[in-house]
């Protein structure tokens, strides 16, 4: 049989696992209002923090970064390229950020990028998993920490595991254009702070 075959398989199978939102899964476990139809509508921690309070929001974090793991580690068990592996979490963090439902408005794939780095770049993962905490403890915005974080990834990569750089340096562009919105927010000073605000019916317009 082909390798092609495969290759194909998994990456399907990695854009179809992203597109699993954990912000809908988990919202909809607990009974909670669905994310996208509350606060900025975006289906990620940060906006489920803001909602629903600090468990559904580490419960939304740890799903949309375990998902990417299975997929990947049959990837590596397999012993694929670097290259095909750095493909399969693309493709997760695709499905993620544009599932082929909800008119392909998703996340903004930073946990998911972080369970990506897990599997590929251990040390990487960790370097901006830390950065990130920092960032927010400090600014209280999750935008300038996930951007701060996506710009970190390439440089320590390059020092960490330099044969994963190219791959890491494409997630970071994901990651990036996928906060282009908060970008232009930060620059007027209408990003929203990284606090749980209790206000299940304010519903602003979507940061997509």
């Amino acid at each position: 049989m082909s390798p092609v075959l495969p290759i194909v398989t998994l990456v399907v199978a990695g854009y179809l696992s992203g597109s699993l939102l954990g912000a809908v899964w988990v919202c909809r476990a607990l009974g909670r209002r669905d994310p996208r139809y509350a606060g900025s509508r975006n289906p990620g921690f940060s906006n489920v923090l803001r909602v629903h309070g600090a468990v559904p929001a580490a419960l939304t974090l740890t799903v949309d970064a375990v998902k990417a793991m299975p997929v990947l580690w049959v990837a590596q068990r397999e012993a694929l390229p670097l290259w095909i592996q750095g493909a399969i979490g693309l493709s997760v963090l695709v499905g993620h950020s544009y599932p082929a439902w909800d008119r392909g408005r998703g996340g903004k794939a930073v946990a998911s990028a972080f369970g990506v780095l897990l599997m590929i770049a251990t040390p990487v993962a960790w370097v901006c998993a830390l950065c990130w905490a920092l960032l927010a403890w400090r600014s209280r915005t999750a935008a300038v920490a996930s951007l701060a974080a996506a710009l970190l990834a390439p440089l320590a990569s390059y020092w960490l595991v330099r044969e994963a750089t190219p791959v890491v340096s494409v997630f970071s562009a994901l990651v990036l254009v996928r906060h282009a919105w908060n970008i232009r927010r930060l620059g007027h000073g209408g990003e929203p702070g990284l606090s749980h605000t209790s206000r299940e019916g304010d519903v602003r317009p979507p940061e997509e």
